[in-house]
């Protein structure tokens, strides 16, 4: 095994394209994923065992949210472990480039892990809106339905969105003119994305202590999801509908 500072900059040389990545990933979680990918690789951990631990702080963190009597303390400890899960995310990825280890499982662990996520983290809300929360109306209770309906509906057209589009868009590749480029990643893009990134939506969590800062916190996430919903379906839809044959 080479060094820590050896193992770092190859990780940096096999980081994914930074478009369509907000300013969270690209400049706080991917990082700290390749620390967190190198120190796996120098434990000797695969990529699966790093998501599998991924998986262990993300789920640890989201049964302390519908269990525990919300407090400071406790939206503190959550916050931590979940952007610690997400750094391990980003971390099986960049281990997987590295060690060329990774395959058609790793990939299918990693996105099972992450709809289980998606799921978990508005069910976790919920009941601790049913719980803990001293409501000030029951339909608060559908506010965490909403929200993770658009969670996983962007999540589950998002992947569809690649898959289907992957065949036609290598097929205009290969005819593409000789000398063609990628558009440049922009950084305008980068900033507005930042509302829809997972790693800006844990900080809310940070408002357990405050229900009522929390819940406010928590809706105005959930419009701003829903609206990036919207904007990403008719987006992907023109995109594919571009892409059929002649």
């Amino acid at each position: 095994m080479g060094s820590t500072g050896t193992v770092l900059r190859e990780l940096r040389g096999a980081q994914k394209s930074a478009k369509g990545v907000s300013l969270y990933s690209r400049y706080v979680n991917r990082p700290a994923g390749r620390v967190l990918a190198a120190g796996a690789y120098r434990a000797g951990l695969t990529p699966n065992q790093v998501t599998l631990v991924s998986a262990a702080f993300t789920y640890a963190a989201l049964a302390a949210v519908a269990l525990v009597q919300p407090s400071w303390t406790l939206g503190l400890v959550v916050y931590a472990a979940l952007a610690v899960g997400f750094a391990f995310d980003s971390a099986d990825g960049q281990l997987a480039r590295l060690t060329g280890r990774g395959g058609p499982d790793g990939e299918w662990l990693d996105h099972v892990v992450d709809c289980g996520k998606l799921l978990l983290v508005h069910a976790a809300v919920l009941i601790s809106f049913y719980r803990f929360g001293e409501l000030p109306s029951d339909a608060w209770l559908l506010l965490p339905l909403g929200f993770q309906l658009a969670a996983v509906v962007t999540f589950c057209a998002g992947l569809l969105r690649e898959q289907l589009g992957k065949a036609a868009a290598t097929a205009q590749a290969s005819a593409a003119p000789a000398g063609s480029t990628a558009a440049p990643v922009s950084r305008v893009r980068a900033v507005a994305l930042l509302p829809a990134d997972y790693g800006v939506f844990c900080l809310v969590f940070l408002l357990l202590g405050a229900p009522g800062a929390f819940r406010a916190g928590y809706a105005a996430l959930a419009v701003v999801h829903t609206l990036f919903l919207a904007a990403f379906l008719t987006k992907w839809f023109r995109e594919l509908r571009a892409l059929r044959p002649g």
